[in-house]
């Protein structure tokens, strides 16, 4: 058995892949990540997720757990955190790639769509499948 201490790097950054991997996560991420200091109360969070309590809760005990936020409590509130400046940059980076592909994703559709009938194998075009497998450098 493998011990904590001789854990690959890329199974601990696949556990931080997957403590990332739910939208309520990483909306709550963002919000932490846009709030000043980098810092908000839970009943900040519930207002802007919409989540039930018990759920923020799990969310938070899940990313608290992998060392993504930290939280203080003051007297009957929670304030959570960032743990590490990296992580909004981590959000950040994935936004910008995101929005990439997506763009990407547009263009290869918009050519797909000016290709003549019948040339993708199907009427009007297949933006999955013809783009995918042209070779003249016009899809990403």
């Amino acid at each position: 058995m493998i011990s904590a201490a001789q854990t690959p790097l890329y199974e601990i950054k696949a556990n931080l892949f997957k403590a990332l991997a739910h939208p309520a996560r990483i909306r709550v991420l963002e919000l932490l990540a846009a709030a000043p200091d980098t810092a908000a109360p839970v009943s900040y969070l519930l207002a802007e997720t919409g989540l039930e309590a018990s759920h923020l809760s799990q969310h938070l005990a899940t990313l608290r757990r992998h060392g993504v936020v930290t939280s203080v409590r003051t007297a009957n509130a929670v304030t959570y955190r960032l743990a590490h400046p990296k992580i909004a940059e981590l959000l950040a980076i994935a936004r910008v790639f995101l929005l990439d592909s997506l763009a990407g994703s547009s263009e290869q559709f918009r050519i797909a769509q000016e290709l003549p009938a019948g040339h993708l194998g199907v009427a009007g075009g297949d933006s999955a499948g013809g783009v995918a497998g042209r070779t003249d450098g016009a899809a990403r």
